[in-house]
């Protein structure tokens, strides 16, 4: 069974790897469940373990297989398996417990243990191969009306963390009531975030680094949301304009932004931070200014990472939404498709194409709902 792999810590060593097949028995007490991958999409984080800045295999492998944006079709079930039958669609998810009191309660992705476990990134194989077993607890079940978007599931899970953790934490005011958002970035999860406050009924203003007309500020304007241009106006500005923001989504990757967000939100205000940045860049911030703000201004400032099953449900919820209020949009953000994992190589390349580039993906199995969008590289 081929998989596409790569040895962590050594840069642009993705290859192919031969599998054992996958059995039911993998998992004990007749509660496996085979499913076999139709689809899968990369991100920054499957570039970045390619280029050796993080990940680690598991412990009796010497090789990583990638990938946790999956999609796939159960074949088969254990039989003391009730939740899925043959048929199902499903996505697997992505982090698996380990032993903090936060994993003990079903929230791994609030884990304090210093070592995680996470499919296709952290000690556990991800899902770039055509079949996996695992139980079902893991999975999420995908309407079927769903499969040509679903692969867009795990990368909406984050983003509805992000913004079920900023309405969790504003529970703190008694009445919220939430006019403006300002999400910072247009890549795949800054315009996931964006769908979701619109669908939320924010008024949505999206700073990204390029200067409009493009295919991912176009996508943002048939929301009904703005995009601005940081080489054309600041943040700073732009919260002047728009403002006062009572949500800042931030997903750029780029930590100074995360400060002068910080400076700009609204009173009452909640900053949400989901960049994972692993540089050493350091600037200098208006402490005071900041500080000053914040406790005046009755601010929160919070990071989020990764995704539990009830951000997973509501990504359900949430997709089938957009489909119905604003359609084919879901659609217009898998812009290139590869056919086989035969071509891993040309799949790694698209993501370093930028313009009119926002998710590659894999259409690995013959009936994989993306198979007409194959090579169909930069659909606006």
């Amino acid at each position: 069974m081929k998989a596409v792999a790569v040895h962590p810590g050594k840069a642009g060593s993705i290859h192919l790897e031969d599998l054992p097949e996958p059995r039911l028995d993998d998992v004990p007490g007749g509660r496996g469940v085979l499913v076999r991958v139709l689809s899968l999409g990369l991100d920054g984080t499957d570039r970045e373990i390619n280029d050796a800045k993080y990940g680690a295999p598991p412990p009796d492998s010497t090789f990583l297989v990638l990938g946790h944006e999956s999609l796939g079709i159960v074949d088969s079930v254990g039989p003391n398996v009730t939740e899925f039958d043959q048929g199902d669609h499903v996505v697997c998810m992505v982090r698996r417990p380990g032993e903090s009191i936060y994993d003990l309660v079903g929230r791994p992705d609030f884990t304090t243990d210093d070592v995680y476990h996470e499919h296709g990134i952290n000690l556990l194989h991800g899902f770039l191969t055509e079949r996996y077993v695992d139980q079902p607890e893991n999975l999420v079940n995908v309407p079927g009306g769903l499969a040509d978007v679903g692969v867009l599931l795990e990368p909406t899970s984050v983003a509805e963390k992000g913004v079920a953790q900023a309405y969790e934490i504003q529970r703190r005011l008694r009445v919220w009531r939430p006019r403006r958002a300002a999400v910072l970035g247009a890549g795949p999860l800054g315009l996931l975030a964006a769908l979701l406050l619109r669908l939320r009924g924010f008024e949505v203003t999206t700073f990204g680094l390029q200067r409009a007309p493009y295919l991912n500020s176009d996508l943002i304007e048939s929301l009904g949301a703005r995009y601005v241009s940081t080489q054309e106006v600041s943040l700073t500005e732009g919260a002047r304009r728009f403002g006062p923001l009572d949500l800042i989504f931030e997903a750029t990757g780029f930590s100074p932004l995360a400060f002068e967000a910080m400076q700009v939100a609204g009173r009452n205000g909640v900053v949400v931070l989901s960049s994972v940045t692993g540089g050493d860049r350091r600037v200098e911030v208006p402490a005071d200014a900041i500080n000053l703000g914040f406790v005046l201004g009755n601010k929160v400032a919070v990071g989020t990472v990764n995704a539990g099953r009830e951000d997973f449900e509501a990504g359900v919820r949430d997709l089938a939404l957009a489909q119905a209020q604003f359609p084919g949009w879901l659609g217009r953000l898998l812009t290139n498709v590869v056919g086989s994992l035969d071509d891993y190589q040309e799949a790694f390349e698209l993501l370093e194409a930028g313009q009119d580039t926002i998710k590659v993906a894999f259409a690995i199995a013959e009936d994989s709902p993306l198979r007409p969008l194959v090579r169909t590289a930069g659909r606006g």
